[in-house]
């Protein structure tokens, strides 16, 4: 019988094993998600090294980062932008951001990551307000319903250029079922809503399988 779930995972063992460089202080974080509010609820190795990729190609010095977690993609990113880079990060629970930051400070980044621990909606907004200087780069990956609110505050950090990234599109078929109750659907509803008609964003989704089960990225880049 057809596994495909089974044959997504060995299919993300081959590349990790040919193509991921996973040191001892990404592996430490993965694992110490266990320890936070949501276990296990980071992206696997090959989207961390995607995310990696992506900051690398775009260039990137600055990344915002919503939700933290363990610090698992906190770290790819850091290091993505090199010592001179800066990597905001926003999470929302007090212990978790405890486990991160000790990940950080193993992964030899702490010093080129600020991690803003509270409600990221009020965080990203104190930003705004500060006008500080523009990200190159934006991954959201905090509470979904709350992605159009984050995305308008991504535009409004962002210059001609910068890369957005949505994780969690797709929720297994979720986000095709118009009848869905699910807060989680209907905030990626409104992203992908706002992707497609911000004449300020071109973008597109990308569907992914694998360790995380079925899933997607949205990305776009801010004209």
């Amino acid at each position: 019988m057809y596994d495909g779930e089974a044959i997504w995972s060995k299919v993300d063992d081959y590349f990790v094993d040919r193509l991921v460089n996973e040191d001892d202080a990404l592996v430490a974080a993965r694992e110490s998600s266990a320890r936070t509010v949501m276990p296990q609820a980071d992206v696997s190795p090959t989207q961390g090294a995607f995310l990696s990729v992506v900051a690398r190609i775009a260039g990137a010095r600055r990344v915002l980062e919503f939700g933290t977690l363990a610090g698992y993609s906190t770290i790819w990113l850091a290091r993505a932008v090199g010592p001179a880079g800066r990597v905001v990060t926003f999470e929302i629970d007090p212990a978790t951001a405890v486990v991160a930051e000790e990940n950080l400070r193993r992964a030899g980044v702490a010093d080129r990551v600020e991690l803003v621990v509270g409600p990221a909606l009020e965080s990203v907004r104190a930003l705004v307000e500060a006008s500080v200087e523009p990200f190159d780069l934006v991954f959201i990956d905090a509470d979904k319903p709350s992605n159009p609110a984050y995305l308008e505050a991504a535009v409004a950090l962002s210059r001609p250029g910068t890369v957005i990234i949505g994780d969690n599109v797709v929720r297994n078929g979720a986000v095709a079922d118009p009848d869905s109750s699910d807060p989680r659907v209907h905030g990626t509803w409104g992203l992908i809503d706002m992707l497609g008609q911000d004449d300020r964003i071109e973008a597109t989704a990308l569907q992914t399988v694998g360790v995380k089960g079925w899933d997607g990225f949205a990305i776009g880049v801010v004209r």
